[in-house]
């Protein structure tokens, strides 16, 4: 807990907060709502932080035993505290990003109040906002959603459908192979969560299952510099999501999936397979012991390999329109392809005795009873700020462009709003979508909205 915040009661909740007013509450304590806390700071704008865990929790407790950044450390940028260890252009793994965090956090001392969690969020008839929590409510004039976007554990309902016997688990639960039983594994999901923990057993020895989705991948490194970089002299990390002319499919969009373990590198599937691993398309379905797995395999391989290569074709236009000396590179040639599409997987036929749903998460926000949803339940915003006066969401994937809630453009992101906070909430928004009494849906048929893949 830091230095700042209460002192808690025997159920965690500090025994002061009922009714307390704050212009401002942030719940979140991640990265998001650390950067909004501290342009509130510079701002003199008097505010409390709400986090359910502690800080740094989503990197400290969620991330697996070799997990790293994607993107090179230079691309940590949070406010008033960019990257300025010795690596710049290397990863740093879970417990450097942890301490990244809590350093972070040591420069300006954010009111924090760390164990409690924000229960309900509703509007009183005065227009403030009542922020519950396990023993009572905050009231604050504006309250700003930094809960990140990794919220619910996505695993498809298919799962209740195979042998009792089998461990299943969370990418967000798997820490190492040795926490796993014996035997082979399959790794559902080829989003950046999938193809690492895929690799991480891979090289650990262990007999790899890997059902491949559609999502693309991209080189590390080409014509001498980290791809990241290309890309950052692009504009690619400054371009808003309204730029795009399918900007909804953009926000919900899978990440390309790469690697920093090691210095960085590709993660190449077709060599993986090459090596050992067995590679199947889509789950589709499953009964009792059978999986079943889409004719998709090779196409889905192709289209990877195709946003990789367009990626490239952009990199040399940029190098041949500023006349860039970059030696020429040769590119990618596939080293396996499929002989046939496995639709088929018998388990009690192999050594399969885990599963690892790679497969995504959604969002939980039926506790805010403030109609800023749309018709799927997922906020409704114009760069984080919502139709309801003085309520904004901070850290979403794409919220306005790529580094939107990662540690390389959340900074902007928390920057604008508190701008928006300190002029007042007096903004117009044009509601798009449902009706302005609605809420999030509450019903028992409520499947989490997808947030990332």
């Amino acid at each position: 807990m830091t230095p700042s915040a209460k002192t808690p009661a025997e159920d965690g909740t500090p025994n002061d907060l009922d009714g307390m007013y704050r212009p401002v509450v942030v719940v979140g304590g991640g990265q998001a709502g650390l950067s909004m806390s501290y342009w509130l700071t510079q701002r003199g704008v008097d505010h409390l932080i709400l986090e359910r865990d502690r800080v740094g929790h989503e990197w400290r407790d969620r991330r697996w035993d070799s997990f790293c950044l994607v993107t090179p450390n230079w691309q940590c940028q949070l406010p008033g505290f960019p990257y300025a260890g010795d690596d710049p252009d290397g990863f740093m793994v879970r417990d450097e990003i942890v301490r990244y965090l809590e350093e972070y956090a040591e420069t300006f001392d954010p009111p924090v109040v760390e164990g409690v969690a924000a229960t309900r969020l509703r509007r009183d008839r005065k227009g403030r906002y009542l922020v519950g929590i396990s023993r009572g409510e905050l009231i604050a004039d504006q309250v700003v959603l930094a809960t990140g976007p990794y919220q619910v554990p996505l695993i498809p309902r298919l799962a209740d459908r195979l042998p009792d016997e089998l461990t299943q688990l969370h990418s967000c639960a798997y820490r190492s192979p040795e926490q796993l039983p014996p035997g082979e594994v399959l790794v559902v999901g080829t989003g950046q969560s999938g193809c690492q923990i895929a690799e991480d057993l891979h090289l650990a020895g262990r007999q790899v299952h890997l059902a491949v989705s559609s999502a693309p991948r991209v080189a590390r490194f080409y014509r001498g510099r980290d791809v990241v970089a290309w890309l950052a002299d692009l504009g690619y990390y400054r371009k808003a999501v309204s730029e795009f002319a399918d900007a909804d499919a953009v926000r919900f969009r899978a990440n390309h999936y790469v690697t920093g373990r090691d210095g960085g590198r590709d993660i190449d599937l077709r060599a993986l397979a090459r090596d050992g691993m067995r590679l199947y398309g889509r789950l589709a379905g499953a009964s009792g012991a059978t999986l079943r797995f889409a004719p998709d395999l090779g196409r889905n391989l192709e289209n990877a390999d195709a946003v990789a290569e367009s990626i490239k074709d952009s990199i040399d236009s940029y190098i041949d329109a500023h006349r860039i000396d970059a030696a020429p590179e040769p590119r990618y040639t596939p080293v396996w392809t499929p002989e046939r599409e496995p639709t088929q997987l018998d388990l009690a036929e192999t050594g399969i005795t885990s599963v690892v749903w790679s497969t995504g998460f959604g969002r939980d926000d039926r506790w805010i009873e403030v109609p800023v949803f749309d018709g799927r339940g997922y906020p409704t915003h114009d760069r984080g700020v919502t139709a309801s006066p003085g309520l904004y969401f901070l850290g979403l994937p794409w919220q306005h462009t790529w580094g939107s809630g990662r540690l390389s453009g959340v900074a902007d992101d928390a920057a604008y709003l508190a701008q928006r906070i300190t002029t007042g909430p007096d903004h117009a928004f044009r509601w798009i979508a449902g009706t302005s009494t609605s809420t999030c849906p509450r019903d028992d048929d409520w499947v989490a909205p997808r947030t990332v893949a």
